[in-house]
């Protein structure tokens, strides 16, 4: 009895559960939807890029968490962006329509944006600057282990037992809200340490974090959007290949992530960085040159490694955040980081039908233009 009441008196704990739960929805969702909606919704090119379009609208609207929090704690409104999240997922098979995948894709993205930003922002609170870097490694790490899960129980119901759709979105659906129901029912709400901001505002002395911010969006989208698609268009890759590279990454971010949370804490958030900059800079570099198929898969494995570092931009802004500025800023933050991935795709796509080593070497200038502006970090 005293361990059940121990364990649900732990803020971390709570963490650790949310972290777990999330995954569940958004990775079964991820892994399912390419296949549905050609499959059942028999949707086209156009019909697909509108609806990833919506999905990351949510993303760019992540600065409204703040109209949230007039009316819930954050814990509260965590527990129900989890439900939304579950319940989008769950809901989903149930529309194979346009406009109802559209809806249904809205829910989801809402309840998924809103738990990233509000669970961010709750680990910054909760968590000691010292040991935070460690913490957030182990988070990430956590999410790889449920994601590379989820996508082998996806992959063992379908190729096994045929089973439909519409029954793993509500099994994986029907999870996340499970495990949001035990952290409702079961965890004490904790009392807030310092009551946070409840008015959008973006602050002068914050312009590095949210610059840098910006920065590792556009970086990342280059990765997402045309690292993958360089592997399947110039050497050919299989959808099977591609899902058995995600495998790699995840195992990889799995053993690896608590590592580089250890890392921060012992050389600090400014050389951390630096180094992941300089890396990707190589990184993208290369990617310009790529000849063979092995150095791409190579290059976009190592893009992966390298970028699990990015957990110290966070800690920075724990180190140089009012404590009372933590939610609000989490949730631009969030919103800053999203304005590239829907500006970003679009835009470079058309330099890539004239060279795809531009699109890399635009990526390499980004992360130039990122490590320079590490030097303006002060040591905390």
């Amino acid at each position: 009895m005293n361990i059940k009441t121990n364990f649900f008196q732990s803020r971390e704990n709570l963490l650790y559960l949310l972290a777990a739960a999330a995954p569940f929805s958004f990775v079964a969702w991820s892994a399912l939807l390419n296949n549905f909606v050609i499959e059942v919704a028999h949707f086209n090119g156009e019909k697909i890029g509108v609806l990833q379009s919506i999905r990351e609208i949510p993303g760019l609207l992540a600065f409204t968490i703040v109209y949230i929090l007039l009316i819930f704690r954050q814990q509260t409104a965590a527990y129900l962006s989890l439900f939304l999240l579950g319940f989008g997922t769950l809901i989903t098979g149930f529309f194979p329509s346009t406009w109802g995948l559209y809806t249904t894709t809205l829910i989801m993205s809402v309840g998924f944006h809103y738990m990233e930003t509000l669970h961010s922002s709750l680990s910054l609170q909760w968590i000691p600057q010292k040991t935070a870097p460690s913490f957030l490694g182990k988070l990430s790490s956590l999410r790889s282990f449920i994601g590379l899960g989820t996508l082998a129980l996806v992959y063992l119901l379908m190729q096994s037992f045929q089973i439909s759709y519409n029954f793993l979105y509500i099994l994986f659906g029907g999870i996340s809200i499970l495990l949001g129901i035990v952290a409702w029912r079961g965890f004490e709400h904790f009392r807030d340490d310092v009551v946070q901001e409840r008015k959008l505002f973006l602050r002068k002395r914050y312009w590095l974090f949210y610059l840098l911010t910006f920065l590792a969006g556009a970086r990342r989208q280059i990765v997402v959007v045309f690292a993958g698609f360089l592997l399947v268009e110039r050497f050919g890759f299989s959808v099977q290949n591609m899902v058995l590279l995600l495998i790699v990454n995840t195992i990889i971010n799995m053993i690896l992530a608590p590592y580089a949370g250890k890392l921060i804490e012992r050389f600090g958030e400014k050389l951390s960085l630096r180094f992941e900059y300089i890396s990707i800079i190589t990184i993208f570099i290369l990617y310009g040159f790529v000849q063979t198929k092995a150095m791409a898969i190579g290059l976009y494995i190592l893009d992966n490694l390298f970028f699990t570092i990015a957990i110290a931009l966070k800690t920075y802004f724990q180190k140089i955040a009012d404590p009372k500025d933590i939610a609000v800023t989490s949730g631009v933050g969030f919103a800053i980081n999203h304005i590239a991935a829907v500006s970003l795709p679009f835009t470079l796509g058309i330099v890539w039908m004239y060279s795809n080593s531009a699109v890399f070497f635009i990526g390499a200038a980004i992360g130039c233009i990122s490590l320079m502006l590490t030097f303006l970090i002060k040591e905390q």
